[in-house]
């Protein structure tokens, strides 16, 4: 009798990872000369799940956003992410933009995937489990071949796979 392999897909964000790479941006954006002596700030609201970005004017906010998503793939996470929620003017001729961290797959795209996965013709299993998704079958090929598939595709949102057995 064959044995039945899975794995879950899911957005989970790695808050410690953002965590770090939010410390590391604003690290550098204090070291960088052309950030001397002017309003920068890169902000982290775990609970909100929120990223707020301030800066003097929006070439420099512009150069933040750039330092902090470059710190955030250093760390081995999708620059999707982040999604920029607002860009506005702040207190003190400021500029400000938010992003929340995205770290579910909502139902619409849940329903996608599992559409997706049963237009590929494969002997798997897809099924909507909360904010995840388990893909099972009876051949590691089959669901190898359904992460390439899926890797290849073009969401909005950051996918993972995890509890390959």
């Amino acid at each position: 009798m064959a044995k039945e392999h899975s794995f879950d897909i899911s957005a989970k964000a790695d808050m410690q990872e953002i965590k770090n790479a939010t410390q590391q941006a604003q690290k550098e954006a204090e070291n960088r000369y052309d950030f001397k002596g002017i309003a920068k700030e890169i902000d982290l609201n775990e609970k909100a799940k929120t990223i707020t970005v301030t800066s003097s004017s929006d070439n420099k906010l512009d150069a933040l956003i750039d330092i902090l998503i470059g710190k955030i793939i250093k760390r081995g996470l999708s620059p999707k992410t982040l999604k920029e929620t607002a860009r506005e003017d702040a207190s003190g001729g400021t500029r400000r933009a938010v992003f929340t961290i995205v770290d579910a797959i909502g139902k619409d795209d849940a329903k996608r995937i599992v559409k997706e996965i049963k237009g590929m013709k494969l002997k798997v299993q897809a099924s909507i489990q909360g904010d995840e998704i388990r893909v099972s079958g009876k051949s590691l090929d089959d669901l190898q071949a359904v992460m390439a598939h899926l890797k290849s595709l073009d969401f909005d949102f950051p996918i993972n796979f995890g509890n390959y057995r």
